[in-house]
């Protein structure tokens, strides 16, 4: 199972990054572990520049914006 930890304070582009991470993982049918991360310094050990951030099983995939579902599933794919 993937781990997909979902940076940021909690923000509106916080909640729209984890519903498109959520569909992304639905529509591929793929199985996740889906974890919030708001803990700044926890946030900060992934090098991320802005939030929203998102983690693939530990590694950074996107930061700063908000990916389209066909990216998510790639990342999902490839992880």
């Amino acid at each position: 199972m993937l781990t997909v930890k979902i940076l940021g304070s909690g923000c509106a582009n916080c909640k729209k990054l984890e519903a498109i991470a959520r569909d992304a993982a639905t529509q591929a049918g793929v199985a996740a572990n889906f974890v919030k991360v708001t803990d700044m310094q926890a946030i900060m050990a992934y090098d991320l520049l802005s939030t929203p951030g998102l983690v693939i099983n530990d590694k950074l995939v996107s930061s700063g914006r908000i990916p389209t579902v066909a990216e998510v599933q790639g990342w999902l794919a490839s992880a």
